[in-house]
């Protein structure tokens, strides 16, 4: 009996030296997990060297640039000078309007068709890899190359799309030659060559999705579009935060498609903040032009950085 009571008094010691000693070693794994999320100091020095170079730098030289009046050979420190004038530029209302106007549409455009293209290329549908690289193709062409393609394609006398419609009876417009209709143009192309990135990230979002909450909500009776509205739309919310937030930036600060398809005319009706600053750069006016792309700088982080903030809110909420 004495023999027992100490055998079991033995192992309740060793349990709890065993209990402390895993308790010592849960604590040390605790802190040494919490220890290795931060990374060695020069880890982080590579990518410092480059933030600091290539965007910190060239900021702070833009800020201090768009305050002076210079050339390749003067400069010539003259305050706030440049923002008054740019403010005065005939043209920038125009530009501010055209610009929230294409960067709205893109950005509201590739998001609805970049979530309806990923869902029927999530589907069972014939030739699915055929067809992704179909979308995503126009990604990896040339800006340039696109607009003026387009640009020709688009010719209201001799271009492809017009004679098209000339053979079932209907009369082209002047795609980019009418001045309500050249920025819904370019946007149009714009969309057509980006909505291939908005289709991908919403194909990763929806692939992750885990396949027990389908097949559940399959058992409970739900259809097509219940598990759409219920399953898929929110928990591709991650998803959707980026390409509205990627489309809207590229949307503000679009240029080169527009310049390439349209100059910013006819007149001014597409003319966008962007080619507004290309504009006074190829006038000479070097000065001014800094001031007008830290005026776009401060407007596109004005937008973005607000509504990245809520969007991600709104999403750790639901």
């Amino acid at each position: 009996m004495k023999r027992e009571k100490a055998m079991m008094a033995t192992a309740t010691q060793s349990a709890q030296t065993t209990g402390q000693l895993d308790v010592t070693a849960g604590s040390v794994k605790k802190k040494k997990r919490g220890l290795d999320r931060y990374y060695p100091l020069y880890f982080h020095i590579p990518a410092g060297v480059f933030f600091v170079v290539l965007f910190l730098i060239p900021t702070v030289a833009s800020f201090y640039f768009s305050l002076t009046r210079w050339t390749l050979f003067d400069m010539e420190f003259i305050g706030l000078d440049n923002f008054v004038q740019f403010f005065k530029e005939p043209a920038l209302i125009t530009g501010f309007v055209n610009t929230f106007i294409y960067a709205f549409v893109t950005s509201g455009t590739k998001v609805i068709l970049g979530l309806a293209l990923a869902v029927l290329l999530t589907s069972q549908v014939l030739g699915r890899n055929y067809l992704r690289s179909v979308v995503f193709f126009p990604v990896l062409v040339s800006t340039i190359g696109v607009g003026v393609t387009w640009k020709v394609l688009l010719d209201p006398q001799d271009g492809l799309v017009n004679r098209a419609l000339e053979v079932v009876g209907i009369r082209g417009p002047g795609w980019l030659t009418d001045p309500h209709l050249a920025l819904f143009s370019v946007a149009g192309v714009d969309v057509w060559k980006g909505v291939g990135l908005a289709t991908v990230i919403y194909i990763s979002g929806i692939v992750a999705i885990p396949s027990e909450y389908v097949e559940a909500a399959k058992m409970d009776g739900a259809g097509s579009w219940e598990i759409f509205r219920n399953i898929t739309l929110p928990l591709c919310r991650p998803a959707t935060v980026t390409v509205i937030i990627l489309s809207l930036i590229g949307g503000l600060r679009s240029f080169d498609l527009i310049w390439a398809m349209t100059r910013g005319g006819p007149g001014f009706s597409s003319d966008v903040i962007a080619s507004v600053i290309y504009k006074q750069y190829q006038a000479g006016f070097y000065g001014l032009s800094t001031a007008g792309n830290v005026v776009l700088f401060l407007v596109i982080a004005l937008i973005v950085i607000p509504l990245n903030m809520w969007l991600n809110r709104k999403g750790q909420r639901s």
